[in-house]
Order: C-alpha cells, then structure tokens, then sequence
C-alpha cells in the first residue's frame, strides 16, 4: 500500500467536505476541552483534599467574658475547658488562640484582599481552641462532646465545610462530563455523516479501485484515517482552549479564593493533553470503522 497515495486521498477528503470538516472539529475539541475541564476539576479536588483534610480541624469558640479577659487561658474555667478537651483520647492537640493572634491570622489569610482586612477588628474574632484530631472523620463526636459546655460559645468542625465546598465542586465536575457526553454524542454523529458523505462523493473512484483488485481496507483506510486526522486536530485545538481559558480567566478567578490551587500549565499538559489525543483518536477511529462498516458497501 503506497503511504503517498493514502495521504493524498486523506487530504482531498479533508478539502472536499471542508465546512463539515471545519465542523466536525470544532465541535470535537468542544467536547473534549469540557471534558478535559472535568478532569482538572477531579485534579483540584484531589489536590485540595490532600492538602486540607490531614489539618483538618475543630474550631472551639469561647464565650464573651474569656474573650475579654483571658489572653492566655490562665483562669480556671479556661484551664479546665482545655484540660477536657486534651484528656480526649481522639485528640491530637490543643492549640489556644486569642482574638489578637486570631486577628493576625485573619490577616495572613486575607492578605490578598485588603478591602476586607481594612473591614475587620480583632473585637470581631472571638477566642477559641484548635483541636486536631487523630482522625478528622471523627469531628462530629467532638463537637457533641463539646456543645454547650461552660465558656463554649460554639463548635465549628471545619470537615462539614469542606465536605460541602468538596460536594460543589464535585457538582461541577458531573455538570462538566454531562456537557461533555452530550456534546460528544454530536460529534461522532457528525463524524459519521461526515464519512458517509465522504464516501459517496468518491464512490466512483473507489469502485473503480475495486474493480482492479483493491482491497476493501485499501478503499476505505482514507476514509477512517480523514475521521483520525479531524479528531486529534480536534484534541489540539481542545488543549488550546484549555490554555487559553486558564491563562485568560483561571488564573485570576482562582487568585480571589487562596483556598483553591492554581492549576499549572503542566496540569493541562500532562495528564490531560495525553488523555485527550487519546479519547479523540480511538473515538475517531472506532467511529469511522462502525460507519464504514455499516454503511460503504464498496
């Protein structure tokens, strides 16, 4: 089989049908940059959780008068409250905070955004214990143990939070695979009726072909490899569009919210980029063989 000749043929398929060509590979790389989307999202989850929930904490705010009057939890009420709190056999350690320290903390965090620094006072932030736990899924019995005890004002296990923040971006992963399937469904039906009407255009020549002694996998190899070609030019573009949307938007929205880490330039290299030539190719592919099969009878 001359490898010049199949080329050519792939060329003159590609040119011959371009708008649905054109078509066809915007609509892929759509399809893949959603689902290349989803698959960072799944990356930042997985970052977040590795980053967050081994310090996964129990916040224990105190009551008004310690606020005011204890800085370094010398009185008894204080002294015993945290006393209870680290004979805790689930407790890893105790670490007091007064609202000073819990303001410069504020600060650190929220350095970023002086606006809302400049909105604080350290009146605003009560007191409290740090508690980690030897096992942060265990927060719930803490906070039971804790509520309503003498100098608590309230019980904060950060791991409901994080389960909440974790569920929203797990919606908008699922939101995003969705978008994906849907938009992936249209384009392998434009993949295939893009071959079918390749096919037909070329049918005299391919009968011609047949009649000389060609085989069935030599007439219709430029058929598939046209449904190749288009896809991976697709994931390309897809990579692009990743790029371009993590350089333009990404960088700077994901900047406001420091809890969220920034996603990497490598990050859309690598997995993703592989996986998305992957997924276009053995779609493309396998699309085309199906819709040959059924359909070209040459």
């Amino acid at each position: 089989m001359r490898a010049s000749f199949v080329f050519s043929e792939v060329l003159t398929g590609l040119r011959r049908n371009i708008t649905m060509t054109i078509a066809m590979i915007i609509t892929t790389a759509v399809s893949l940059a959603t689902l290349g989307g989803g698959l960072l999202v799944v990356k930042t989850i997985d970052t977040m959780k590795n980053n967050f929930m081994a310090d996964v904490e129990v916040t224990v705010f105190l009551t008004e008068d310690i606020n005011a009057n204890d800085k370094s939890c010398a009185t008894p009420l204080c002294q015993q409250l945290r006393s209870e709190i680290e004979s805790n056999q689930g407790v890893q350690s105790v670490i007091f905070e007064n609202r000073d320290v819990a303001f410069e903390r504020f600060k650190k965090i929220f350095q970023s955004q002086p606006e809302l620094v400049g909105l604080a006072r350290p009146e605003s932030l009560p007191a409290s214990f740090r508690v980690k736990l030897k096992d942060p899924s265990r927060g719930a019995v803490i906070v039971e143990e804790l509520t309503g005890k003498p100098g608590v004002s309230k019980v904060d296990d950060q791991k409901v939070f994080l389960d909440r923040f974790f569920g929203l971006l797990n919606t908008g992963r699922d939101l995003a695979f969705a978008a994906a399937l849907v938009m992936a469904i249209a384009a392998l039906l434009l993949i295939a009726n893009t071959i079918q009407v390749s096919a037909f255009t070329r049918r005299t020549e391919v009968g011609i072909m047949r009649l000389v002694g060609a085989t069935r996998w030599y007439t219709q190899l430029p058929f598939l490899l046209e449904a190749v070609v288009a896809g991976a030019i697709g994931a390309v573009l897809a990579v692009g569009l990743l790029l371009v949307l993590k350089l333009g938007f990404l960088d700077s929205a994901l900047g406001i919210v420091p809890v969220i880490p920034q996603i990497s330039i490598l990050d859309v290299f690598f997995p993703v980029a592989p996986i998305l030539l992957a997924v276009s190719v053995l779609i493309s592919a396998i699309t085309g063989y199906v819709t040959l099969r059924l359909y070209v009878r040459q």
